[in-house]
C-alpha cells in the first residue's frame, strides 16, 4: 500500500525539484481569516499587493503538512521559500495563465490522472523511480484512502491542483518558446565565433599616465552619472551588526578531567561480559546496530578488534574511544534478493505464501501480491545488497542462509516475504560495541563562559558596547544581515535569534546576551539600519568618479592618438606597437592584453587593414589593426549553427519564469514571525 509517510517522502523530492527548476509553482486556496482580534500584521507583499499574516500561516501550514516534520533550520528556510512559491503563484502565474487563456479542462486532467497524458506531479509521486513508469496501480492503492483519510484528501487535492499548475506552466513554457527565434546575424556572428581566429597589432596608452590632478569632476556631474545610471546600484536593503561571541570549550582541566574518566571506564570495559547492561549503564557506551566487515574498520581498530582485543582508549577527533567485539558471525558480505511487501496485518496471507513461494514462482507471486509496485513489476526483485547495511531484523533472519532459501520478516507496518538468489563469499562479519567520552567542557567552564558573558552584556548596556570591548580586551565582529536573511554570515550554531533582535532594535541598541545552539553565547550591537533599495550616491561616489575620470581622461588620450598608420599612433602616444595571434571572438582572456571586451568586439568586425579608431579599454586607450583571419579547417557550417543557436534561444525562454518572479517584486518580511 501507498502510505502517507512514503507519499510524504517522495513529495519533499517533488518540491526540491519544482523551486529548482522555477518550472513548477504551487497553488493553495487557504486564505481563511485566523481572527488576531483585528491584528493580521503584514508580512510581506507580491507586486504591491499585501501578504499578511494569516495568508501566509494558513500557506506555511499547508507546506509544512506536506514535507513532514521540519527538523534542521535548512529545511524550516526550505519550507518558508516553498510557501512564497505557492503565494507567488496565487497572485502572479495563475491569473497571467487566465488572462492568456491557457487552461486545464476536466477531460485533460483526467487524462493525467489514468496517466494517458503524462504529469510530472503524478509521476514523481506514482511513479516507479527504477522504469520511470507511471504506476496507475500505486495511485489506485492510495485513493482507497481518500474516502476515509483526511490527511489522503488534503493530499490528493493539494497533488490535482498542482498537477493542473504544472500542465499550464508546460502550456505557457511552450508557448514562450515558440516565440524564440535565432536571427541570420545572430546565426552568422555565431559561425564566425566558432571558425575565425585573428592576428594583429595594437597600441595602448594607459590612463595612469595622464595624472587625476589634470582632470576635474564636478559633485553635480557625479549626481548625474548616478540618475544616469541608478539601476546599476540597486541593493537588498540590511542591518548592520557589531558582536562579540563567547565561544564554551572545553578548557586543559577539562580535557584532563574527560580523559581519566575515559581511561577508568575502559579499565572495566575491558572485562565486561553482559555488553546489553553495561550499555544500559553508561551512557558513553553503544551497540552497533549492524555488523561489519574488517575492512569496514580503521587499520587501527581492525588490527585490535579482529583478535579480540580491546581497541583503545585513543584520543580521534577531540574524543576519546575504545571499543571492543560483541558478536562474530560468518555470512556473505553481499546478497542478491527478492521480496513480496504485504500489510502487518496479513499473517495467515503471509504464511500461507510462504509456503507456496517454496514450491512455485516466486516472481509471480510478487507481481501479484506485492504492495510495492516499484518492485512488484520486477517480480519483487530488490537487487544486491551488503549484509552490513540491513536492518538488525533482516540481518538476524538472513544469517546462514542460502540461494533458494525463503524468510518471513515482520518490520513496522509490513509483513516481508524475502528470497535470497545469490550469496558472494562468507566472511566475518563484527558487531562493535564503542565506548565514546567527547572533550566538552565542564559544568563549571559553562558556568564560567555564561558569567562572562553576561557581565560584558551588563557592561555594554551601560557603559557602551565599543568601550565594553576595548575594557575587557574582546575582539569584536561586524555582519550585514540583509533583509529577509535567517542567518548571520560568520556565526555558527542557529543564530536566527540575533537575525530577529536586529530586525527589532534600533541604532545603537545593545542585545541582551542570546545563546547559540552550540551553547556559545552572542551580544551585539545593531551599527546601522539601511532600509534604502539603491545604494545612495554618497556610496557610490567614488566608483563614479572613478568611470568618469576614465571617460575624461580617454577624451584627452584619444585626442593625442591620431595617425594614419599603427606606427605613427605609436609614436603620437609615445609608445610601441605590439601583436596578438590567434585570438577567437568568444575569448574571455586576450593573451598580452588582458580582460578587454571593447577590444575583443573591435578585433572581430574591423576590417582586415584599416586601423581602429580610439577604444576605451577597462585600463587604457586602444588602436588596433587586423592583419586577418584564420578559419578554421573543420568549419561550423551555418546550418549547424543555425540549429545551434535555435536550441539555445529555446533554452534561454525558459528563463521567463525566472524574470516573471523578478518582475513580481516579492517584499518578504516574515522574520520575526515563522
Amino acid at each position: 500500500m501507498v502510505t502517507l509517510n512514503t507519499l510524504r517522502t517522495k513529495f519533499g523530492v517533488l518540491l526540491s525539484v519544482i523551486i529548482a527548476g522555477a518550472l513548477l509553482a504551487f497553488i493553495f486556496s487557504l486564505k481563511t481569516e485566523m481572527g488576531f482580534s483585528g491584528n493580521d500584521p503584514e508580512v510581506g507583499s507580491i507586486n504591491g499587493e499585501e501578504i499578511h499574516y494569516s495568508e501566509f500561516l494558513a500557506a506555511y501550514d499547508d507546506v509544512k503538512s506536506q514535507m513532514g516534520e521540519l527538523n534542521t533550520d535548512q529545511a524550516a528556510q526550505q519550507a518558508l521559500a516553498n510557501t512564497w512559491q505557492i503565494l507567488l503563484s496565487d497572485y502572479v502565474f495563475t491569473p497571467g495563465f487566465a488572462e492568456l487563456g491557457l487552461a486545464v479542462g476536466a477531460a485533460e486532467h483526467k487524462a493525467m490522472v489514468r496517466g494517458e497524458r503524462a504529469s510530472n506531479v503524478f509521476g514523481s509521486v506514482f511513479g516507479n523511480p527504477q522504469t520511470g513508469e507511471y504506476s496507475i496501480e500505486a495511485l489506485t492503492s492510495f485513493l482507497q484512502q481518500v474516502e476515509s483519510n483526511p490527511q489522503a484528501q488534503q493530499m490528493w487535492a493539494f497533488l490535482s491542483k498542482q498537477a493542473d499548475v504544472d500542465r499550464a506552466m508546460m502550456k505557457y513554457q511552450e508557448l514562450v518558446k515558440k516565440g524564440a527565434y535565432a536571427t541570420a546575424l545572430e546565426v552568422e556572428r555565431g559561425v564566425k565565433a566558432a571558425n575565425n581566429s585573428y592576428n594583429g597589432r595594437y597600441v595602448v596608452a594607459r590612463y595612469n599616465t595622464v595624472a587625476d590632478s589634470l582632470v576635474t569632476v564636478s559633485d553635480s556631474e557625479i549626481k548625474a552619472y548616478y540618475n544616469a545610471n541608478k539601476s546599476q546600484y540597486k541593493q537588498t536593503p540590511y542591518r548592520t551588526i557589531s558582536y562579540v561571541e563567547y565561544e564554551v570549550v572545553p578548557t586543559e582541566e577539562d580535557k584532563a578531567a574527560v580523559e581519566a574518566e575515559a581511561k577508568a571506564a575502559a579499565e572495566q570495559f575491558a572485562t565486561v561480559a553482559d555488553f546489553k547492561a553495561y550499555t544500559r549503564e553508561n551512557r558513553h557506551a553503544s551497540v552497533a546496530q549492524t555488523y561489519i566487515t574488517a575492512a569496514q574498520m580503521t587499520a587501527e581498530e581492525s588490527a585490535a578488534l579482529v583478535k579480540g582485543k580491546m581497541y583503545g582508549p585513543v584520543l580521534v577527533a577531540d574524543e576519546w574511544r575504545a571499543a571492543r567485539v560483541a558478536d562474530v558471525r560468518n555470512v556473505a558480505e553481499k546478497l542478491t534478493l527478492s521480496h513480496i511487501v504485504l500489510d502487518y496485518s496479513a499473517t495467515e496471507l503471509a504464511d500461507s505464501l510462504v509456503q507456496v513461494a517454496k514450491k512455485g514462482d516466486f516472481a509471480a507471486l510478487a507481481s501479484q501480491y506485492s504492495l510495492v509496485p516499484e518492485t512488484a513489476a520486477q517480480g519483487g526483485k530488490i537487487g544486491e545488497v551488503t549484509y552490513s547495511s540491513l536492518a538488525p531484523e533482516f540481518a538476524d533472519a538472513l544469517v546462514g542462509k542460502k540461494k533458494g532459501d525463503i524468510v518471513k520478516v515482520t518490520m513496522g507496518n509490513a509483513i516481508q516475504i524475502i528470497k535470497v538468489d545469490a550469496v558472494n563469499a562468507i566472511q566475518k562479519h563484527y558487531k562493535v560495541v564503542s565506548l565514546t567520552y567527547p572533550l566538552v567542557a565542564s559544568q563549571q567552564t559553562q558556568r564560567d563562559v555564561h558569567s562572562a558573558a553576561s557581565l560584558f552584556a551588563v557592561n555594554a548596556k551601560t557603559e557602551g558596547f565599543s568601550e565594553t570591548v576595548d575594557a575587557q580586551g574582546q575582539a569584536s565582529r561586524t555582519a550585514n544581515i540583509e533583509k529577509a536573511a535567517r542567518e548571520v554570515r560568520g556565526i555558527e550554531g542557529g543564530s536566527l535569534e540575533v537575525v530577529f533582535w536586529a530586525n527589532k532594535a534600533k541604532e545603537g541598541d545593545v542585545s541582551e546576551l542570546i545563546k547559540l545552539d552550540n551553547n556559545h553565547y552572542v551580544v551585539a550591537t545593531l551599527n546601522t539600519i539601511n532600509d534604502n533599495n539603491y545604494r545612495t550616491v554618497n556610496e557610490v561616489a567614488g566608483q563614479i568618479k572613478s568611470a568618469l575620470l576614465r571617460e575624461k581622461k580617454f577624451e584627452q588620450i584619444a585626442a593625442k592618438m591620431a595617425g594614419a598608420t599603427l606606427e605613427e599612433v605609436a609614436a603620437a602616444a609615445e609608445t610601441e606597437v605590439k601583436t596578438f595571434e590567434n585570438v577567437k571572438y568568444d575569448a574571455y582572456y586576450i593573451p598580452g592584453i588582458g580582460v578587454e571586451p571593447a577590444v575583443l568586439g573591435a578585433i572581430s568586425t574591423l576590417e582586415q587593414g584599416a586601423v581602429s579608431a580610439p577604444i576605451m579599454g577597462a585600463s587604457g586607450v586602444y588602436v588596433i589593426v587586423n592583419d586577418g583571419v584564420t578559419v578554421a579547417s573543420e568549419a561550423q557550417t551555418f546550418e549547424a549553427e543555425k540549429v545551434r543557436k535555435q536550441a539555445e534561444a529555446e533554452q534561454n525562454a525558459t528563463r521567463a519564469f525566472y524574470a516573471v518572479q523578478e518582475l513580481a517584486e516579492v517584499e518578504d518580511n516574515t522574520v520575526g514571525y515563522f
